[in-house]
């Protein structure tokens, strides 16, 4: 029996590798498309490989052969921030990769302590804004970390609004939510999906999600860009997203069938469904536009890293 040719290119499993722990949007994201593909490209296997950031396991891509059996869920930390904020990295994200397909963005929420929003009569956005101008350093913001994303998307905010607010950085995402539940930080640039529970339970104020685009999950919260139009804000845009590379030299032929098979993956019913519970945006794209992107974000995120005076030696 003459197997198919999508099928015999690929007898030997693909190595998808997850350069982050198991159990998050990405992790999760990458293996339900790993099922979704198993028809088209036969056996893919999620290996998790966590450190330095997402470094470890995009350099471990970085480095295979480009013959199509490694691949990378890549991420915005991996492709467009890292690169600015560590002072040495093995890779370099554009000439070491060939980009396949964005796979999604996860937008973030701008929410403040229900309690301090109260206090300080903060219910939108130009509320938040004007309180912040006539009291500056009054008000502070947690993040993950220096140099995570809702660090910078503060910094970003700060530098187009024109004021100025404290960061305060965690150990983590969970540990800065905590934080701002329990009243330690006025407000943070959170991970929608982990701060839709408390928003709807009225824990947190909602103002505005980050992304140039509206969330479907949360379709009636206006965007930082559309709420801020007239506050300098109309060209803010700052999302966690997330998509698949080959090692650079990925061949043509295998990159068609790679981004072919992986695009109807996310378009699927199943995969959209699973996604919205994740609150995960699909974003398929052709492998230009995906690389083009790549660029864009990473000329964007150059001067917010600079600014936030982040570094990780």
């Amino acid at each position: 029996m003459v197997l198919p040719v999508a099928r015999a290119q690929s007898a030997k499993p693909i190595r998808l590798i997850v350069p982050y722990p198991p159990g998050g949007p990405l992790d999760t994201v990458a293996r339900v498309l790993a099922a979704a593909v198993k028809d088209s490209l036969g056996v893919v296997l999620v290996d998790n490989k966590p450190g330095a950031g997402g470094n470890l396991g995009a350099d471990l891509a970085a480095k295979a052969a480009p013959d199509g059996h490694t691949l990378v869920m890549g991420a915005v930390a991996t492709h467009a921030i890292n690169p600015w904020l560590f002072a040495k990295l093995p890779y370099d994200p554009i000439r070491d990769f060939t980009p396949i397909t964005r796979v999604a963005q996860v937008p973030n929420v701008l929410v403040l302590n229900a309690e301090t929003a109260h206090k300080f009569g903060i219910a939108s956005l130009a509320d938040l804004v004007a309180f912040a101008k006539i009291n500056p350093g009054r008000l502070n913001y947690g993040s993950g970390g220096n140099g995570s994303a809702g660090h910078l998307a503060g910094e970003m905010f700060k530098a187009q609004a024109g004021l100025f607010m404290v960061h305060i950085p965690y150990a983590g995402g969970n540990p800065a939510q905590l934080g701002l539940l329990a009243g330690q930080v006025d407000l943070s640039f959170d991970n929608l999906a982990s701060a839709s529970a408390n928003i709807k339970s009225g824990r947190l104020r909602a103002l505005a999600v980050t992304t140039a685009a509206r969330a479907s999950a949360m379709p009636d919260l206006p965007t930082i860009a559309e709420a801020g139009r007239s506050l300098g804000l109309a060209g803010f845009d700052v999302g966690t997203w997330f998509g698949l590379f080959g090692p650079a030299g990925l061949p043509a032929e295998t990159l068609a069938r790679l981004n072919k098979a992986f695009v109807a993956a996310l378009d699927a019913p199943e995969t959209k469904t699973r996604m919205t519970q994740l609150m995960a945006e699909p974003s398929p794209s052709t492998p230009d536009q995906f690389a083009a992107f790549v660029k864009t974000e990473l000329a964007k995120y150059g001067p917010v890293v600079k600014a936030s005076g982040a570094k990780v030696e």
